[in-house]
């Protein structure tokens, strides 16, 4: 795949994954929404490094969005780093039954509402440095 191919790719996943998430918040399953909410924006994530990498356009295989945001040499302030950081986590706690329960009860309306807000400022600014 070209670099335009891969970076088309990993933009209609990201927008099919959001459109999923918001309907999963919805209806208020909110440990998954926000795991989708991760993907959205690493799916995103991946679509930047593709675009700034023609010859190697395929990502490194991780799901750290801070790892994807150093490799694609975004310049971060504070609250996107923490916000990275934060909803690399999501990944995690819905995969691993340990985590899960833990997950779970953090998940509340309240929580997961803030960080649905910061995944949607996320996905706005990534989407401003694919144009």
């Amino acid at each position: 795949m070209t670099n335009k191919e891969l970076m088309k790719h990993w933009i209609d996943s990201a927008e099919n994954d959001y459109s999923s998430m918001v309907n999963i918040y919805d209806s208020k399953q909110y440990n998954w929404s926000l795991f989708i909410g991760h993907l959205v924006i690493e799916k995103l994530l991946k679509a930047l490094y593709a675009k700034l990498n023609e010859k190697e356009p395929y990502a490194p295989k991780t799901h750290n969005l801070l790892v994807l945001a150093q490799k694609c040499d975004l310049k971060l302030d504070e609250g996107q780093v923490d916000a990275l950081s934060r909803i690399t986590k999501f990944n995690m706690s819905v995969r691993y039954d340990d985590a899960k329960k833990d997950f779970y009860k953090l998940c509340t309306p309240e929580y997961t509402e803030k960080q649905i807000e910061s995944i949607k400022e996320l996905r706005s600014w990534l989407k401003e440095q694919l144009i």
